[in-house]
């Protein structure tokens, strides 16, 4: 990790085609903060998914709607944060696609390679 703190943020239409603008400006940070490679890889994978979420989900791919990414190199972490403008969800209510009923559906990963990837993450609907 870098000795320096830095911020990187972003506004994004709430468009899948705007995920790629993530995921180059992922990839920036990642190598900035000093990441090995298996680590970037897995932290933009977790931010891409987030992003898709964001978009698809909270938003409901409504581009009158939009996501905020922020990056914050500190000295011991990478914090990243998503927000988009949806209702929110229970996290708890996300199927495990784990269980056998859900190893063949197509959707529903998402979540579960986010939390894998990641040292913590939380769900939290802000007050408006």
């Amino acid at each position: 990790m870098t000795k320096d703190s830095s911020v990187v943020e972003l506004t994004l239409e709430s468009n899948l085609k705007n995920v790629e603008v993530a995921d180059e400006a992922s990839r920036r940070v990642t190598t900035t903060a000093g990441f090995e490679e298996d680590e970037r890889e897995q932290i933009e994978m977790a931010i891409h998914e987030s992003l898709i979420n964001a978009i698809w989900h909270g938003n409901k791919n409504d581009e009158n709607k939009r996501v905020w990414l922020r990056y914050q190199i500190l000295p011991d972490r990478l914090e990243v944060r998503i927000r988009d403008q949806g209702d929110g969800f229970d996290l708890e209510a996300i199927p495990n696609p784990l269980e056998e009923e859900n190893l063949l559906r197509v959707s529903g990963r998402g979540i579960f390679l986010i939390r894998t990837f990641m040292d913590e993450f939380r769900v939290e609907k802000l007050r408006e």
